[in-house]
């Protein structure tokens, strides 16, 4: 199982970040072992001083798959659900000015967080205009919804597995929204997919 994450998918996060946009999708893979275990907490490491949040559509695959055309691609996945990216911002930007690249600050351990429960495609008459958001101690920080994706979920599929072949249990996060932000401890994330709570932990 692997963990693809989509860059720049929002054009208000990519300006937020004073990125241009993507001509084409971007995207950069997190290791298993980034997979928060269900029900678990995170637990705020010890080498960064600036985490962020980064919540995320995220696309359960379920069939094998590469070179996969676009017009095919709903065929492989059939749940949804969301995420978080976690974000270790001083060393991305440490790593960023060096033109180093920067797993360090992505791929670590745990910081891919993936919601309790993936729902049904069929649930949702329409992919891309699906709302998502967190909530930070009760206090909403990040709203997003599919239509203002760059690229859609097809597209980026089909992209992808250009490159990858894609395996059944892979996890596609599909980019985040404006909003991105530190976290720290003590802090209780919630995350909604339409009005649906379906993530729910805390920062220790």
């Amino acid at each position: 199982m692997k963990i693809i994450c989509i860059g720049r998918n929002y054009a208000d996060h990519a300006k937020e970040m004073s990125s241009p946009l993507p001509e084409k999708p971007v995207f950069f893979l997190k290791p298993d072992t980034a997979l928060l275990g269900k029900g678990q907490d995170f637990y705020f490491p010890e080498f960064t001083k600036d985490l962020h949040h980064e919540i995320e559509l995220v696309v359960k695959i379920n069939k094998n798959g590469k070179h996969i055309e676009s017009k095919f691609a709903s065929n492989y996945y059939a749940e949804i659900g969301i995420g978080i990216d976690f974000t270790a911002r001083d060393l991305q930007e440490e790593a960023k000015k060096k033109g180093l690249p920067w797993e360090i600050a992505k791929a670590f351990d745990n910081a891919a967080v993936i919601s309790d429960e993936f729902l049904p495609v069929s649930e949702f008459p329409n992919l891309q205009d699906i709302n998502f958001h967190l909530e930070i101690n009760n206090q909403t920080v990040q709203n997003g919804n599919t239509k203002n994706m760059i690229f859609a979920i097809n597209d980026l599929i089909a992209y992808v597995s250009k490159f990858i072949t894609l395996k059944t249990g892979d996890l596609l996060f599909t980019g985040t929204p404006a909003g991105v932000g530190p976290v720290k401890i003590g802090d209780q994330l919630v995350g909604y997919l339409e009005n649906k709570k379906i993530l729910s932990f805390f920062i220790k």
